[in-house]
């Protein structure tokens, strides 16, 4: 029988000589009766070395890593048995010098009256295609993740520029801005983490920008996260992300600010509205600079500078069992406050300056400067909402005004705020405030504090009793 498949192949010899692939012709058994110089060149074997032998001790005897390939499971063998033609891939070939590489074979019978009398394996080396394939996958991954990095930069960078940002809030000469701003200057070259307190309205965000901006990290982004808009649960997917089904809505992988400000600075503002898982899981990432995406077990590595913003007494906070301490001292490595637009009322007249500029362009109008009475009653009001409102009740000024020179007379609590005398005003305030602490058993913070009952931020307190000299007795 061994003759009939040699005649064969034989035969057929100057064709199978002339091709690529690499041929071997095998008897029932799995002998080897025929091997063409392609194998020869392939496996480093010569014809004579295996004709007559079982190639499969050879070539075949185990896996890619290392396990054994049992001579029954062998396709070609199979083939020979039963007459089945198989195409065969993600299997090796190995070499005479105890190398070996990826291969993928057919294997075809050869029948004669009817009878099996052995098999024909064409193989082919596909390193260079594995290689060329494992390239390719390489680099769709990264324009996946380039893509997914684009698209998540697109979408925080829309919603940013959907807010107005000013750069009023860091205008003027007084004295307290004017030590901030060197604050600023000495902390934004460093990597320090900082914590920006101050009341609504007085720019918090600003002073964020502006210490990334004059950072080593400013050719990355700077990105923000505000603590207070989210549910936690959202919040947590908003931080770190999530992987494609974690939760209902999942519909697709998405990247967490942590991740896109990699390199870069996270700003996280009003962080007093935290909660406290979402606080502990805050410490880890600020520790360890590692997180998981919800949903997913692999562990992302950032390097990231944290910028963190609140107008809540953080301090009473701890003391009410609502904020960790440890992460107030991680947070708390050096802190700015900002000062309320009423304790520099000098720094007024630039920034409405500043200001107009801006809504002219804005509104369409003229407006060139202020009355003298309408910026001294803007200079004795006590600006609750600070350069926000100040903004605000500009804004609307300009609205009504149909001349170049802004004559406020519109705002009335305004107006009767400029008929009291700022020292009246001020005795007045510190007499009240005093009174209620003096109820509240000079207890600031929590649900029976001055502040509650004052309906002010404890920093916003604290500041006024300051500015008004009230001390607690001894």
């Amino acid at each position: 029988m061994n003759k009939t498949i040699k005649q064969f192949l034989a035969d057929s010899e100057l064709l199978l000589n002339s091709v690529g692939e690499g041929i071997y012709g095998f008897d029932t058994q799995g002998k080897a009766i025929f091997i063409n110089p392609a194998a020869v060149k392939m496996t480093g074997w010569q014809a004579d070395e295996l004709l007559g032998k079982n190639i499969h001790q050879y070539h075949h005897h185990s896996h890619a890593d290392g396990t054994k390939y049992h001579a029954h499971d062998c396709k070609i063998y199979n083939t020979a048995q039963d007459g089945i033609a198989r195409q065969v891939s993600g299997e090796v070939f190995w070499r005479k010098d105890g190398s070996s590489f990826p291969v993928e074979y057919t294997t075809t019978a050869v029948y004669k009256d009817g009878q099996i009398i052995g098999a024909v394996a064409i193989f082919r080396d596909v390193s260079q295609q594995q290689q060329t394939e494992s390239a390719l996958r390489a680099a769709l991954q990264d324009i996946q993740k380039l893509t997914e990095q684009l698209t998540a930069e697109n979408t925080y960078l829309q919603s940013e520029l959907a807010q107005e940002f000013s750069v009023t809030g860091l205008v003027g000469e007084s004295q307290i801005l004017t030590e901030m701003l060197e604050q600023i200057s000495l902390v934004a070259k460093t990597d320090s983490t900082v914590l920006i307190l101050g009341e609504n309205g007085t720019g918090k965000e600003l002073v964020a920008r502006n210490v990334h901006a004059l950072s080593l990290r400013s050719r990355s982004p700077l990105v923000k996260v505000n603590c207070a808009a989210f549910t936690p649960s959202l919040l947590e997917s908003e931080l770190f992300g999530h992987e494609k089904g974690a939760f209902t809505g999942a519909i697709e992988r998405r990247k967490g600010r942590f991740e896109l400000a990699d390199k870069g600075t996270l700003f996280l503002d009003e962080i007093g509205e935290l909660s406290l898982a979402a606080q502990s899981k805050l410490l880890r990432v600020l520790q360890e600079q590692e997180f998981e995406r919800v949903g997913g077990n692999k562990t992302i590595k950032i390097d990231i500078r944290i910028i963190a913003a609140t107008n809540r007494d953080l301090l009473a906070m701890i003391e009410q069992g609502l904020f960790r301490m440890d992460l107030y001292y991680r947070l708390n490595v050096f802190p700015i406050n900002i000062p309320a637009l009423r304790e520099r009322p000098e720094d007024i007249t630039s920034l409405c300056q500043i200001i107009i500029i801006k809504l002219n362009k804005k509104l369409g109008k003229n407006i060139e400067a202020i009355t003298n009475k309408s910026m001294k009653m803007l200079k004795s009001y006590d600006w609750p909402g600070n350069i926000r409102e100040l903004q605000n009740i500009l804004e609307r000024e300009i609205i009504l005004s149909n001349s170049n020179i802004l004559d406020i007379k519109q705002q009335l609590s305004l107006t009767k705020l400029s008929n009291v005398s700022a020292s009246s005003l001020s005795a007045n305030e510190k007499q009240h405030i005093e009174a209620v602490l003096k109820i509240c058993k000079w207890q600031l913070g929590g649900s029976r504090g001055a502040a509650a009952i004052l309906k002010l931020p404890d920093s916003t307190l604290r500041s006024k009793m300051k500015k008004l000299g009230i001390n607690r007795p001894s």
